[in-house]
Formats: C-alpha cells, sequence, structure tokens
C-alpha cells in the first residue's frame, strides 16, 4: 500500500507513479462518482475500486466523521490504498430537495445562495463559504457540488434559491468570493451547471423529459457563461455539465454532458479550464432506490442510444468523471473493445488523483468525531448564519414600526417581541410569513421541484386581502424563486422578501429593530402575463416589473428591453 506521506514531493510525480501501476479497472473505479448512503455501499470501494461518493442522507457530524473514517479504512485495504474523496449537494440552507440540497443534519443555516446574493457583500459570501466548508471538513465531505453558476432569467424555473441571481456581473462575483472561501477552508468546489442552466424553456427542469431542452431566442449564451468565467478565474476545482439540450444557442444539440463543443469547446479550449468534469447525476444509466423510486437515465438527446455508445459519447466529449455512476465494467468494456484508448482514461485519472492529492487525502483522510460535533453548528458559525439570513433581508414596501400586539401566521416564534393575539382584529399589526407559489406536480422526485405559475390561488389572495383590511399587515415572502406579489404590494402595511431567515429576524426587520440590508437579487415580475412574453435567456426581460434587481436603493442594472 502507497500512502506517498511525503508532501515535498512534485504533486503531479506522485500522480504520475501511482498512474503507472494501476489496472485498468482500477481506472475505471476512479471515473465513476457514485452516490452513498450512510451506513452502506462500502463494498464498492473493494470490489469496484470507487473512491468519490456523493452523500445522499447525511447523519449528525459525529456520526458522518466516525462514516468517513470508516470508508477510508477500508479504502486502505486496498492494493493501492487510495483514499475516498466524499462529495455533497448543499447543507447550509433552507431548502431541502432529495435530488439537489438538504437541510439539516446539524449544519448551519444560513440564507439559500440566492440570499446571499441579496446581501450584496463578496466579502460575507466568503466568509460564509468558508464556515460551511470547516463544516464539511470536519465531517469528512471534501468536495462541494456547488456552487450553481446559473443565472435567474427565466422566473419559473424550480432551481433558482441555488443560483445567485439574474445579474450576471453581481452573480460572477458572488461566485468567485464563494470559491475562494470554500477551498481555502480545504473543500474543493465543482461549480455548476456548464454552460448555464438558467435559460430553460417554459421555466421547466431537466431532471425531467419535459424540461430536456434550453431556449435561447434572445442568443444570449455569452451572458450565461459570465459566471463560470468568474469561477473559472477563481480557481474552481471541478466543473459539471447540465443535463438539458442548449436548443438554439449554436452549440450541438444533445445533452451537455455528452457534448463536446460544451466540454472541450468551451471549458476545455475557450476557457483552459484543466479540472476534474464529472457529469450531472445518472445522465448514463439512470438511478434506482429499492422499493421507493426508478428514475430513467437523463440522457436528453441520446435517448435513442444504446449505453454503451453513450458512453463512449460522453468520454469522446470529454467527460472525466461519471456523476452518480457505479458501473465502472462499462468503461472498461469499451476499452477491450477498442473504442476507447486506455491512454483517454489516463488524462481523466490523472486530474482525479490530483485533486485527491492537492486536498492531502493521501497524507491523512481521517477526521476527528468529537471535533466535527463541537465545531459544526457552533455559536461562531451560528452567528455567521445569522449575520447572512438578517442582512438577506429586503424591504419592498412600507416602514417598519414597532407594533405591541401581534397577529402571526405561520410565524412559530415571537417571544419579546409583542404580544401575541388570536385574531387580526384584536391585532396592532398582522405579520404573515408566505412561500412563493408554485404549482404542485406529481411524482416523488417532481413534487420537490416548485414549478409553474408564479401566481397565488384566487382564494388565498382574497383571504389575506381580507386580514390586512381588518388590521395592518406585514407580508413576508420566502422567495425561493420570483413570485408575482403585485396584489399584495397594493394591500400590505409592509411588503419583505426572505430567501432563508429565522422568525425571530424577519420580526426585528418588520417592526423596525434592525433595518433590512438585502437588495433583490431578480426582478419581480408584475404579472404571468408579461412572464410569458419574456425571452428565457434574456435578463430583466419581463416587461414594467414590479420591483426591479437591486431594489431598493441601488441602480439596476443594464438589461436588454423587451422585444
Amino acid at each position: 500500500m502507497t500512502r506517498y506521506k511525503n508532501p515535498d514531493l512534485p504533486v503531479q510525480d506522485r500522480v504520475t507513479d501511482l498512474l503507472g501501476r494501476m489496472t485498468l479497472e482500477e481506472k475505471a473505479g476512479q471515473m465513476c462518482h457514485g452516490r452513498m448512503f450512510h451506513g452502506s455501499g462500502r463494498e464498492l470501494i473493494g470490489e469496484r475500486h470507487i473512491t468519490a461518493f456523493a452523500m445522499m442522507h447525511v447523519p449528525s457530524p459525529g456520526d458522518m466523521a466516525r462514516w468517513n473514517n470508516t470508508l477510508q479504512d477500508e479504502a486502505a485495504t486496498t492494493r493501492l490504498g487510495i483514499p475516498v474523496t466524499l462529495a455533497s449537494d448543499p447543507r447550509h440552507g433552507f431548502a431541502d430537495n432529495p435530488a439537489t440540497a438538504h437541510a439539516g443534519g446539524g449544519f448551519t443555516a444560513g440564507p439559500e445562495p440566492i440570499g446571499l446574493a441579496a446581501t450584496g457583500d463578496p466579502g460575507l459570501v466568503e466568509r460564509f463559504a468558508a464556515m460551511a466548508g470547516r463544516e464539511l471538513r470536519a465531517t469528512g465531505i471534501r468536495l462541494a457540488i456547488h456552487p450553481m453558476a446559473d443565472l435567474a432569467t427565466e422566473p419559473r424555473w424550480a432551481r433558482i434559491s441555488g443560483t445567485f441571481g439574474e445579474d450576471a456581473e453581481r452573480a460572477g462575483q458572488m461566485i468567485a468570493a464563494y470559491v475562494r472561501g470554500m477551498q481555502g477552508a480545504g473543500v474543493d468546489c465543482m461549480v455548476k451547471h456548464f454552460p448555464g442552466n438558467g435559460p430553460q424553456a417554459g421555466g421547466e427542469d431537466p431532471h425531467f423529459a419535459y424540461g430536456k431542452h434550453q431556449a435561447f431566442p434572445g442568443g444570449n449564451l455569452e451572458y450565461h457563461l459570465r459566471p463560470f468565467a468568474a469561477a473559472f478565474d477563481a480557481g474552481v476545482a471541478q466543473l459539471m455539465p447540465c443535463y438539458a439540450i442548449p436548443t438554439g444557442s449554436g452549440l450541438a444539440e444533445v445533452g451537455a454532458n455528452f457534448n463536446h463543443d460544451v466540454i472541450t469547446g468551451l471549458a476545455r479550449e475557450r476557457f483552459g479550464f484543466d479540472g476534474v468534469v464529472c457529469t450531472d447525476f445518472n445522465a448514463l444509466t439512470g438511478f434506482e432506490i429499492p422499493g421507493l423510486v426508478s428514475l430513467p437515465p437523463r440522457n436528453w438527446g441520446v435517448e435513442h442510444l444504446p449505453v454503451e455508445d453513450a458512453l463512449v459519447m460522453m468520454l469522446e466529449a470529454g467527460v472525466d468523471q461519471l456523476g452518480g455512476e457505479t458501473r465502472p465494467d462499462l468503461i472498461t468494456a469499451a476499452v477491450r473493445a477498442g473504442r476507447v484508448p486506455e491512454s483517454r482514461l489516463d488524462a481523466s485519472v490523472a486530474r482525479i488523483l490530483r485533486d485527491k492529492f492537492r486536498l492531502g487525502l493521501f497524507e491523512d483522510p481521517y477526521v476527528d468525531p468529537a471535533a466535527a460535533e463541537r465545531l459544526v453548528g457552533g455559536p461562531g458559525h451560528r452567528a455567521i448564519g445569522r449575520e447572512a439570513q438578517r442582512r438577506s433581508l429586503v424591504l419592498l414596501t412600507g416602514t417598519p414600526a414597532p407594533a405591541a400586539r401581534l397577529y402571526t401566521e405561520n410565524v412559530e416564534v415571537a417571544d419579546g417581541h409583542g404580544t401575541v393575539v388570536a385574531r387580526p382584529e384584536d391585532a396592532d399589526l398582522a405579520v404573515i410569513r408566505l412561500r412563493a407559489p408554485y404549482e404542485q406536480r406529481e411524482g416523488l422526485l417532481e413534487s420537490h421541484f416548485h414549478a409553474g405559475s408564479l401566481d397565488f390561488p384566487e382564494a388565498e389572495l382574497a383571504r389575506l386581502r381580507e386580514v390586512a383590511a381588518k388590521v395592518p399587515t406585514a407580508f413576508c415572502v420566502y422567495l425561493d424563486r420570483p413570485a408575482i406579489l403585485t396584489e399584495l404590494a397594493a394591500c400590505a402595511d409592509r411588503l419583505l422578501a426572505d430567501f432563508g431567515a429565522a422568525d425571530d429576524l424577519v420580526l426585528d426587520a418588520v417592526l423596525g429593530r434592525r433595518a433590512p440590508e438585502g437588495t433583490l437579487p431578480f426582478d419581480l415580475p408584475s404579472s404571468m402575463r408579461a412572464v410569458r412574453e419574456s425571452r428565457e435567456d434574456v435578463p430583466f426581460d419581463t416587461r414594467d416589473p414590479l420591483f426591479r434587481t437591486g431594489h431598493p436603493g441601488s441602480r439596476a442594472p443594464e438589461g436588454t428591453p423587451p422585444a
């Protein structure tokens, strides 16, 4: 077993030596980035030589740290002792979607990335990302499958909460800060979803076949590349292409995971990116949780191809690692059939090993469970998370002011902010927290993607207007994507937007104890008609928006006016 404990030996020399002693099967295993649930999957390390896993369920910080150590022990028994790299989707916000982001687990909560953008403060974003990176590293997670460099130019898209907004300049600044903070804490970032997942046709998501196409009616691909350029300049370690077909962009019309124009033409040749390219997950063979869900492959544009041909197309496009896949036998079969030269695998495996060496995993892949329990969610980290939550709140209309008697809805903690009464008519102020509306979709996974209309149901609007007629009312709307707030703005005494914030911070803002500091990271349309008439790839493109990006108190970015 070789662990390369000499940190003075150049990384490339260590990579070359190790690569030269690997079998074809061991190389193929490195090119799979599997999914893993806590307590299962250890056999993939020894039997299939896989050493990269995205954690699905993460238990308490101490248990996660112990699981990392168990996996590293397993890896140490293999012929070459290549350590495991554990990865994760975001875990430091309020969103909880089994396919995209995870709340809880003891990690410190900040606002969603769209809320980090609302702070307008790259310094704060860098501090927050560094804090999140320290927590991930403490539990053994050394690769963040984030940030998202996609732009929120299509208001209906369900993934907007994970973006840094609609303005490419602001998004680029925030993403660069995020990468610096996270990677400075010893956790690599995998920026996604190249070349930009924001311009989804009709706002539908490419996790599903009905969302496989993007749309570029404004010919605006270049705008969507700008945040990725900022991530590359910041030294981001890894890159994930998107599922979607870049329809009408001038690029080949197959999903980006299979797309030579995207991976080699843009990422490698134009931007000079030489890090690991890992496909979005399960684009090749699909994903199954026995007894719960079975999902087809998201192989958009190549659905007609046998899996062997689709794999070759991925490798020819420039992919290094297969996200979510645990079938290294497909890779070895392609080499043995003469369809892929082994030297092609060597180029990818060298990049993958280089990251493990740079992270210091060969020197020491273990973590201290007791230290993880102390660090994760600790007081200093919670202070950073709460600061980011507070500073992300946006005052849309009205003037915060004190009130003694409060009627509340969807507010669990109001201690110290006033006397809570049961009826609106008995209050001095009603405080109602709401979530941006969406159309409920059928299906276990679909139900977690908030898509469709941005309008509140008329019955709910009528009820809210009735409350506002009885008492001055403060509405605070959680904007995981834009919402049509035209009627709420007309009847509200004050109207706020949040992107993930604790009740007491919202009440402080509503009651004037702490002035909201955030600015909108995207336009808020005035109607669904304006949304339907806008172009998916063009920013600031809905006609006569209710509130512009940068509201309040700063100049809105220059956008392309509606046609």
